[in-house]
Parts: C-alpha cells; sequence; structure tokens
C-alpha cells in the first residue's frame, strides 16, 4: 500500500483511494482522458488515466474507493498519478480515506477566529466576518486546516515584510477558498457539485464575495478579488498581496503532502 503523504517522483504506486473529483475530459489532440483526485488519510493528489480510458471510466465512479496501480510524475512541478489500472474495490469504505485532521479541529476554530479578528479594516473585517457566521459550519475538515494554514503564512510574511497591506492580505488568505462550500458536497470525499463541475471553486467564490461585498470600498473590492482570483495563477498576480497568497497557497498544500522524515 503506497500512502499519498509518502509518495515522490518516479515511484511505483499500488494502493486503494477513494475518487474525491472524477473528469472526463479531451486533450489538444481530441483524445478522451481522465482527471482524477485521489484522497487517504495522510492526503490527496491528482490522477491521470491516459490509456483504456472507455474501460476504466466504466468500472467506477465519483465517490468510490478504488485499487489503482500507477506511477508517479511530475508535471507542472506538482506530483500527479499516472494511472496503468484501476477497478473498484468493494469491500472498502470510501469513508475511511477522508484525509485525516493533523491538528485539533477545535484548535483549528479557535485560530480562525484569531486570525480574522486580527483584520482591522472595517470593510474588510465585515465581508469576513459575514462568511464566516454563514458559511461556518462548511468550513470543516481539510478546508478549515488549509484555510488556517494559508492565513497564518500569509500573516507572518506580514509581518516580516510591512510594506504589505495585511489586512487585504489577511482576508484574502481566509476567503481564497470560500468557494469550496459550494463546490464541494459534504462528506469524507467531498464529491463535486453541478455547479462547482462547471464552474470551479474560484468563480464560485469570486460570485461569492461580489454578492456579500457591495459596501466594501471599490479599490478594496477589486484588490481582494484580484488576489483570491489569482491565488492558483502566480503569473496573473498584478500585486504583491496576490503574489504572496499563491505562493502561501502552494506552499501549504505541499507542506500538507509531503512525509516528515524520522
Amino acid at each position: 500500500m503506497s500512502a499519498i503523504a509518502e509518495l515522490s517522483e518516479e515511484r511505483v504506486v499500488e494502493g486503494v483511494y477513494a475518487v474525491a473529483r472524477k473528469q472526463r475530459l479531451r486533450t489538444k489532440g481530441g483524445a478522451p482522458y481522465l482527471a482524477l483526485e485521489l484522497v487517504d488519510p495522510s492526503g490527496r493528489i491528482d490522477a491521470r488515466v491516459w490509456h483504456d480510458v472507455e474501460l476504466l471510466d466504466a468500472r467506477f465512479a465519483e465517490g468510490d474507493a478504488v485499487r489503482v496501480l500507477g506511477r508517479v510524475e511530475k508535471f507542472r512541478n506538482r506530483l500527479q498519478v499516472d494511472v496503468r489500472t484501476l477497478e473498484a474495490a468493494p469491500g472498502a469504505d470510501p469513508a475511511e480515506f477522508a484525509p485525516a485532521l493533523r491538528r485539533d479541529a477545535d484548535e483549528l476554530d479557535g485560530f480562525l477566529e484569531f486570525l480574522a479578528g486580527e483584520i482591522s479594516h472595517g470593510g474588510l473585517a465585515d465581508v469576513v466576518t459575514r462568511f464566516f457566521s454563514e458559511t461556518h459550519h462548511s468550513y470543516a475538515g481539510g478546508l478549515l486546516e488549509h484555510t488556517v494554514g494559508v492565513a497564518t503564512i500569509c500573516r507572518e510574511t506580514a509581518q516580516l515584510h510591512p510594506r504589505l497591506r495585511s489586512d487585504l492580505l489577511l482576508a484574502a488568505a481566509l476567503l481564497h477558498d470560500v468557494g469550496r462550500v459550494a463546490e464541494l458536497t459534504s462528506g469524507p470525499t467531498f464529491r463535486q457539485t453541478d455547479e462547482g463541475r462547471l464552474l470551479g471553486h474560484v468563480h464560485l467564490g469570486l460570485r461569492m464575495v461580489e454578492e456579500r461585498s457591495s459596501g466594501l470600498q471599490r479599490d478594496a473590492r477589486s484588490e481582494l478579488l484580484h488576489a483570491m482570483a489569482c491565488h492558483h495563477d502566480a503569473r496573473a498576480a498584478r500585486t504583491a498581496e496576490a503574489a504572496v497568497l499563491y505562493h502561501a497557497n502552494h506552499l501549504d498544500a505541499v507542506a500538507a503532502t509531503r512525509p516528515i522524515p524520522d
């Protein structure tokens, strides 16, 4: 069995995982392939099925537990699994493969409230407070842990570099993944909703913030939306805060899926 957190480039993968996301896409040449996200208690990783797509696609659905054989490769600086073969694992419970929290949930909850309270800009603080009062119940598990991690990295970076607008950066960090609550259903494998599959969490998050920030000053609102929009695309960042959020998001994701040497 290969735990996701222990995977490295060129390593053979053999194990049972839950399919948190499944999409059927096409290459530029028109060939079909499957884009997957596999999860286990140690983390999550992207996977691709390039061959025998019709055959393998029929063997499982999003949310199923599957037995996978493949090889780890690196694509755009991120690890992903090149799946050679895959089949349903009917004897496995997908709920058992939900990524586990590495920190106490109550402790994370307290950190989230502390970080939100660090925002002194009245308009930005109101937007963040409004979101957490409406969606706090959805900030569970990996989303809560990741949000606290990214926001903490951003807060510390702003303290090291005072020229950064800390209120803007911290608000963007706390809200950057808010679209996940609309993109994914609850549950151990967090299946995509129909809206989430079509629009994705970045677009959904931007729309949610736009709907709830009409009273925010236009410049602050635009900067907040820009930083959120770029948290997966460093090349699109036009402000220092947007660039820092991108790197904080990437750093937390890498740290969460790499083993700690003995």
